[in-house]
């Protein structure tokens, strides 16, 4: 008979070191989930470079320098006509148009329209570079 109860007192012991296992496994889950839930308030993205502004800023803000040479790459990526105009100005709206908007887009097909019609395309050559020592100044942005 003690052969049964011990089998019947370790299957009770073996089911309370589970329950106790799952009970600390839910606790590690939440503990888990409400650092998750925190994380975005709380996360600082280090940028080393730029050491105006202390080379940390949260994640949801945007430097106005970072706005500036993002939005200048892709108007120098646009502009950029290697062999003609007529083939590569609506092959560089095709490429960027993840980075435009539909109303942008619809303005530079009208303008590649328009500027075949007028025959400004055919065979042009276009390269757009930024004037040295006019680049982004803190001084010339005006944030709304």
């Amino acid at each position: 008979m003690s052969l049964f109860r011990n089998a019947v007192s370790a299957r009770d012991s073996h089911i309370h070191t589970l329950r106790l296992a799952c009970v600390i496994l839910g606790i590690l889950a939440a503990v888990s989930m409400g650092g998750w839930y925190m994380a975005p308030r709380d996360l600082t993205i280090r940028i080393p470079p730029d050491l105006r502004s202390g080379s940390t800023q949260k994640w949801w803000e945007v430097p106005a320098s970072t706005v500036y040479s993002f939005g200048f790459y892709i108007f120098q990526q646009l502009n950029a006509w290697p062999k003609n105009g007529s083939v590569d100005y609506p092959a560089r709206i095709a490429q960027l148009s993840p980075y435009l908007t539909p109303a942008c887009q619809d303005f530079l097909n009208k303008d590649v329209r328009l500027r075949r019609t007028n025959g400004e395309l055919q065979d042009r050559v276009r390269m757009v570079y930024e004037i040295p020592m006019h680049g982004y100044s803190s001084n010339s942005v005006h944030e709304q």
